[in-house]
């Protein structure tokens, strides 16, 4: 693995974890953390694909996030990476990495031969945060990331209360969640401020495949199938038995949906 080292359009520098050889899979990866998590997909991937992860520079250790953070800063992060690569570029984003990744297409359509977009939470219908991202920024705001990350898993992801409980009880759970909830919550605000609709992506006419999880949470399944319904080329793959972190669930799964998709169409 190596490090490429890109500048953004703002002058701010852009780093990625660059792994394998072959056509090039740009991932963007989700929040609440760096792309290690995606290192054992990446690993499945990596003998016959060129991986090359963004470090989304809200979940770099130690940055500052200067607010408001915005999705047009993490598009043109995501470009400033993708200049340096070759084509074709299948774009591959999960969760808020997703919605960057669909932010940077509609900047540059033609830098990317395809789309694979896992569970991007758009705000299709309603805001994905909205009064409890208030919630959740007042308690950041007031020394507490732990629960500013209680009430995104439990209000804003909506995971089952008990679930986020039992998450939480430890103590490991809880310092992860703090290191990054200030990326967090800043990655959902930058979300909200697109604001209500997604009708502007219907201009993204490359091949794209959608993915969600028959176990995920029913409005990210629905905001998915608002996705479809927008972008003209699309298809919709469901992996069975899994919920919103295949990646670390099921990373033989994703990563064979991902081949998949990267197949000429």
């Amino acid at each position: 693995m190596t490090e490429l080292h890109a500048v953004s359009e703002d002058g701010r520098p852009v780093t990625a974890l660059d792994d394998g050889s072959g056509p090039t899979l740009l991932v963007v990866p989700p929040g609440g953390g760096d792309s290690t998590p995606w290192d054992a997909v990446t690993a499945l991937l990596a003998a016959d694909y060129r991986v090359v992860r963004v470090n989304r520079r809200i979940y770099v250790p130690g940055a500052e996030i200067a607010l408001p953070h915005s999705m047009a800063t993490e598009a043109a992060d995501v470009l400033a990476v993708a200049a340096l690569l070759e084509s074709p570029i299948l774009l591959v984003g999960h969760s808020s990495g997703a919605v960057a990744a669909l932010e940077a297409a509609l900047r540059a359509p033609s830098a990317f031969a395809g789309l694979f977009l896992y569970e991007p939470p758009l705000s299709t219908r309603e805001l994905i945060s909205g009064e409890a991202g208030v919630r959740a920024r007042a308690a950041l705001d007031a020394g507490d990331p732990v629960e500013a990350m209680r009430i995104h898993m439990r209000d804003i992801v909506r995971m089952p209360s008990d679930a986020v409980e039992a998450m939480f009880a430890h103590e490991g759970v809880r310092a992860l969640f703090a290191l990054h909830a200030a990326g967090q919550i800043a990655d959902n605000e930058a979300i909200d401020a697109l604001g209500v609709g997604i009708e502007r992506y219907a201009v993204l006419d490359a091949p794209a495949t959608l993915v969600q999880g028959d176990s995920s949470p029913d409005h990210l399944r629905l905001r998915l199938a608002d996705l479809a319904d927008t972008l003209p080329n699309a298809d919709v793959v469901t992996l069975p038995s899994q919920g919103h972190t295949a990646h670390l669930t099921a990373p033989a799964l994703l990563a064979a949906a991902i081949r998949d998709a990267a197949e000429p169409r």
